[in-house]
């Protein structure tokens, strides 16, 4: 896997980045955290996609921080016998257990937003 720093930063374009590698290692210790939670909640997932955004603070000595990671999964599950509005409950703790259980994501200085869709289905 090859990295550089970005294009703005001498870097080479359409190669990963640190910033890259952050972003995508606090968004898979969630997912990851979410499939574990699964299992535990007796959902039956049908797919987890996850779109992140961050947003960054450029200081006035040109430091910069992110100040945000914002994770919007789409989550599908399948509604089995259960109401749909007990297996959509049941899914919205899992996602609060995976947050919470995260170690790359409770590591993160930055604050992490999850704006979650999640379908249940047939």
């Amino acid at each position: 896997m090859k990295f550089s720093a970005p294009p703005d930063a001498q870097g080479h374009a359409g190669v990963l980045t640190p910033e890259d590698a952050f972003v995508a290692a606090a968004n898979t210790c969630v997912m990851m955290m979410f499939i574990w939670a699964n299992e535990r909640f007796r959902l039956k997932l049908l797919s987890y996609d996850c779109f992140t955004e961050e947003t960054k603070l450029i200081e006035l000595d040109r430091t910069e921080i992110f100040t945000q990671l914002r994770f919007r999964p789409m989550i599908r599950i399948a509604r089995g016998d259960e109401s749909k509005e007990a297996v959509e409950s049941r899914a919205r703790r899992a996602l609060e257990a995976a947050q919470k259980y995260s170690l790359v994501a409770n590591s993160v200085k930055s604050e992490i937003v999850i704006e979650s869709q999640i379908f249940v289905v047939e």
